[in-house]
């Protein structure tokens, strides 16, 4: 391990500036997913260790709030710096719990470090409205201000990234922060933690607890000084969250499940269109939000796609993401293999052929081969269940109102992508598909710049852009009377 990279793995929870262990000196084993070997602990903390953070974080918040917003835009410019001069070993102690390629692992921290410097930037224009008043002996201003602490959970296949979505823009606008990464991957979530301490942010201005997800979970939604809960993850958990802040009505953001359809048309850019699948869907071993959950292809060039991304798919290196050139790491969990296998199944038996992998890779354990599936049907499961795994089931249609039928027939709207060269159909299909993100033409297209947020069951509020701010401020409206004008 490199000496730098050991400086972040703390096997001890940040709490209103200290480094401590559970109350109960309970611990949580991490294994790399590589090796199935242990890589250490994490501190198994509950609710009492979480009260404690939120109420570190209260009592900072009161100081935190009041500082200027250039002052906080320099000190995250210093975190943006910290992040860049330990870009690899934070990309290395990534790969080490989390598995993915160390390449897509330093671009994630890259990222982690661009959101920070976008949001160091929209803290200093979080501007307010002098509005025209209809009373002449009155003013009316429109302010916005820092909602306070905010709760943010965040999950394991991008546990950098993910977290400096919420505490960029959390610490730019004057919140401060408790946050509980995944149980899988802590460690990047906790050098968060060393990051800050580093950097000289003011203790319990950014606090990290891990352990056991329902505990730390109830008390971030049901403690009242917590006044909004940030969460990235499944459905089925966001809406346990959004139900448990009502009593306390907290603001809530919630990026969900996906379940998103790739769409090529005949008159596509067939080439670009596969280059693009494999991006969108084999990135991270195909375990994001935002990767290709479904193919949809034109029958004009189905064949011939199907040909070409198989072929595409069984170039792909599988391998230990710190082995050189690896392109696809292995998957989270023996859970998450069963999964993929499950799914493959369901669509062997209703007459889907395996054009390229279906299997464990040769390298054991959780290394899965790059899959493509033909002939695949909208009773398969995975028409409306999240793969999450290197599995790229393929599906023909023949008119263009049908791909846009099939594309939205989910309850799931974050992203969708579709390719083709006819301008007047890219208008139409963009405007049809219900989704929060879309790609045309284009396989990647996440950025600090743009809003990141899904519709339907997809989640609430957006992350990046300007928008990304705004969910972490009240709007408060002054009239100022007795003038005498």
């Amino acid at each position: 391990m490199l000496q730098k990279t050991s400086h972040f793995l703390r096997e001890a929870n940040y709490i209103n500036g200290e480094w401590v262990g559970a109350d109960s000196g309970k611990t949580v084993d991490v294994n790399n997913p590589a090796t199935g070997l242990k890589i250490g602990t994490v501190p198994r903390c509950g609710a009492s260790e979480t009260r404690r953070a939120i109420e570190a974080a209260e009592a900072a918040f009161h100081s935190w709030k009041k500082t200027s917003a250039d002052h906080r835009a320099k000190m995250l410019r210093k975190l943006h710096d910290a992040i860049m001069d330990n870009q690899d070993a934070l990309a290395e102690l990534l790969v080490m719990e989390q598995g993915k390629p160390f390449a897509e692992a330093k671009g994630e921290v890259g990222m982690s470090a661009a959101y920070v410097l976008w949001y160091a930037e929209e803290g200093r224009r979080i501007y307010g409205d002098i509005v025209p008043s209809p009373w002449a002996d009155r003013r009316i201003l429109v302010t916005k201000e820092p909602v306070g602490v905010i709760g943010a959970v965040t999950p394991w296949n991008f546990p950098s990234s993910m977290l400096a979505r919420k505490i960029g823009p959390a610490l730019a606008s004057g919140c401060t922060a408790v946050a509980k990464p995944a149980s899988q991957t802590p460690y990047s979530g906790l050098a968060w933690g060393v990051l800050c301490e580093d950097v000289g942010f003011p203790k319990g201005v950014v606090n990290i607890v891990t352990g056991a997800a329902s505990e730390i979970g109830d008390e971030l939604c049901l403690n009242p000084l917590v006044r909004k809960i940030t969460f990235t993850g499944s459905t089925e958990v966001g809406k346990a969250l959004i139900e448990k802040t009502a009593g306390t009505v907290k603001k809530v953001s919630m990026e969900l499940g996906g379940n998103a359809p790739f769409l090529v048309f005949d008159d596509a850019d067939l080439d670009r269109a596969v280059e693009g699948a494999m991006a969108a869907k084999y990135r991270n071993s195909g375990q994001t939000c935002v990767c290709t959950n479904r193919f949809f292809v034109q029958a004009g060039i189905y064949d011939r796609f199907v040909e070409k991304l198989a072929a595409a798919a069984d170039k792909l290196k599988v391998g230990p993401g710190l082995d050189e050139g690896t392109q696809q790491g292995p998957l989270i969990d023996d859970k998450a293999v069963e999964k993929v296998k499950e799914l493959i199944a369901d669509a062997e038996d209703k007459g889907g052929k395996i054009a390229a992998g279906g299997a464990t890779h040769a390298l054991g354990g959780t290394f899965f081969q790059p899959t493509v599936i033909s002939g695949a049907t909208p009773d398969m499961r995975f028409m409306q269940e999240e793969i999450f795994g290197p599995v790229a089931p393929v599906f023909k249609f023949e008119t263009e109102e049908d791909a846009i039928r099939l594309a939205n027939d989910t309850v799931f709207g974050l992203a969708c992508y579709f390719y083709t060269g006819d301008l007047g159909r890219a208008f139409r299909v963009m405007e049809g598909l219900k989704y929060g993100l879309v790609g045309v033409n284009e396989g990647v297209i996440t950025t600090v710049e743009a809003p990141f947020g899904g519709l339907k069951e997809s989640g609430l509020g957006k992350e990046g852009g300007h928008q990304g701010i705004e969910d972490y401020l009240d709007t408060k409206y002054v009239c100022i009377g007795g003038l005498g004008l």
